[in-house]
């Protein structure tokens, strides 16, 4: 059966929020520090893998977060109020099954 697009069996990547990814680096820190010593080093390689990649986004979070809303916002030439309005630029949805 073909999965419908945007459905999450799509093998896409879970988008997380800020709060879910600083909940994930805690559990996966905890889970690094209450590791077996007889853990395979491929699953402890991995985990660390992904807490310095959850890092890294975390770091670079802020700077993407305040980035463009500081800035105000500027009225350019050629808004869409000087700009006559295209005829049939709207999307239909279709109804034929």
């Amino acid at each position: 059966m073909r999965s419908i697009h945007g459905q999450l069996s799509d093998n896409q990547p879970i988008r997380r929020s800020l709060a879910e990814k600083q909940k994930q680096l805690r559990d996966l820190k905890e889970t690094l520090a209450t590791m077996k010593s007889h853990t395979s080093p491929a699953l402890r390689d991995s985990v660390k893998k992904r807490i310095t990649q959850l890092q890294a986004e975390l770091s670079a979070a802020p700077v993407l977060k305040t980035g463009p809303k500081d800035k105000p916002r500027e009225a350019s030439p050629g808004t869409s109020q000087d700009r006559p309005r295209r005829q049939g630029s709207r999307i239909r949805a279709l109804t034929t099954f």
